[in-house]
């Protein structure tokens, strides 16, 4: 269990001031301007070091990330864009920390850019979250105020500019891509890769897209170093990280914990434990709604990180615990998933826009038992044709949970559906 002394966000529950005195209060804007003169090499490295992988659920190291950036600022300037998206369904921990730790992503925007040679920001925010973007703008307001962003930032000499930008509440605005089209005033779509955002990016120029929590735990690595974040969690999965636990637990939160924790332990000692104790859990969705579904024999002892749970064929995706208990209709909960992901996409790749219509609509026919058992099959090998056929990850998010469902509950199915089959004919 994560140690006080090791919490990053340590004001996540907003029960102290979210402004600057508080913030600086905290260890936030300490000395900013001697992690600023370490040289963009050695901040990369340390992050490097770290083993930090990216907090918006691909987990990508994030120093590699920064670091595919070009060495030299050419003619076309380079750009940080912060994806403050979240439209995963289950996942609340970004705005949590736009709420109430929104200095942490200042400053960590300041240390990025400048180890990748930006001199601006732009933090794409969910339309929706409005007492988030007014926090964040307020807090950069103060930033400027006091000199910590600006022309001369933190008295370092270098230039930085945070742009606080709000989307319109497409889910599609998640993916990399599909923002940088946005921030550009275009439709949310989806662009081909190659060229990848480090080269051609917004506006044609070099850009690198960061998951709000990603960016936001920088200063507290670079001034505790790498050996300290690496210390936490396991390997090739270290540090802290924000959990999300919701749905039937006694006591839905936020929570930051070490990279590697059980998820036994995680509910239980967090949320309170599952509403009607452990043995009445049925199923959890570990990493937000896009990853496969685990059932309670494998949540009985699997541990919460990027390799564990992809062991057990899922993923930590954003690390949205939900929580399912006996009582939850999984097929059903599976079919609402579906739906969702059918209205979401972006409709520009055939497998998504024709694929996520034709398993919502399958699985509206399972929910209610009017489907041939045979269609299982032909549900999971259309789920199949989808993933990986896609520019971008939503027809792979609308396929694994329908792949988990059939994985661990085809049994429940196929007899929803021959007991459907059995009251029909003794009806007639």
């Amino acid at each position: 269990m994560l140690g006080d002394k090791d919490r990053i966000f340590t004001n996540i529950y907003g029960f102290d001031s979210p402004w600057l005195d508080g913030a600086k209060a905290r260890g936030d804007w300490d000395n900013t301007k001697k992690l600023l003169e370490l040289g963009r090499d050695k901040i990369i490295d340390e992050v490097k070091e770290s083993g930090l992988r990216g907090r918006g659920g691909a987990g990508f190291p994030t120093g590699v990330k920064w670091s595919f950036m070009p060495k030299e600022a050419g003619p076309r300037p380079h750009y940080l864009v912060i994806n403050a998206d979240e439209g995963e369904p289950g996942t609340c921990k970004d705005r949590e920390i736009m709420r109430s730790e929104p200095h942490k992503l200042i400053e960590g925007a300041l240390l990025a850019s400048f180890a990748m040679g930006a001199n601006a920001a732009y933090c794409y925010v969910r339309g929706e979250f409005y007492h988030e973007i007014q926090a964040l703008q307020r807090a950069v307001d103060e930033a400027y105020e006091a000199g910590l962003i600006g022309d001369d930032a933190c008295g370092s000499g270098y230039k930085f500019d945070f742009y606080v930008h709000s989307g319109a509440g497409a889910y599609i605005c998640g993916e990399e891509t599909s923002l940088i089209e946005s921030l550009e005033g275009k439709k949310g779509q989806p662009r081909l890769k190659p060229p990848f955002p480090a080269g051609v990016g917004v506006w044609g120029c070099p850009t690198t897209v960061n998951n709000v929590e990603s960016i936001a735990v920088a200063p507290e690595i670079l001034r505790r170093g790498a050996d300290w974040f690496e210390g936490l969690g396991r390997p090739n999965n270290t540090g802290t990280k924000l959990f999300n636990i919701s749905g039937h637990v006694n006591q839905p939160c936020t929570v930051e914990e070490e990279m590697g924790i059980p998820l036994k332990e995680l509910i239980e000692k967090h949320a309170g434990g599952v509403r009607g104790g452990w043995d009445n859990l049925l199923a959890v969705i570990p990493g937000g709604a896009s990853v496969p579904v685990l059932p309670k024999s494998v949540c009985d002892t699997v541990l919460m990180d990027f390799d564990s749970l992809r062991e057990v064929q899922s993923g930590l995706g954003t690390a949205a615990i939900m929580v399912m208990d006996q009582s939850t209709d999984i097929i059903k909960a599976i079919a609402r998933l579906a739906a969702f992901y059918k209205h979401e996409s972006c409709g520009q790749c055939t497998p998504c826009r024709e694929g996520t219509g034709w398993m919502s609509r399958v699985m509206q026919r399972m929910v209610t038992g009017d489907a041939d058992v045979a269609e299982i099959d032909i549900l999971e090998e259309v789920t199949r044709q989808v993933e990986g056929h896609t520019i971008c990850a939503l027809g792979d998010a609308a396929a694994w949970p329908i792949q988990g469902l059939i994985r661990h509950f085809r049994a429940d199915m196929e007899k929803r559906i021959l007991d459907n089959k059995t009251n029909r004919q003794a009806a007639e």
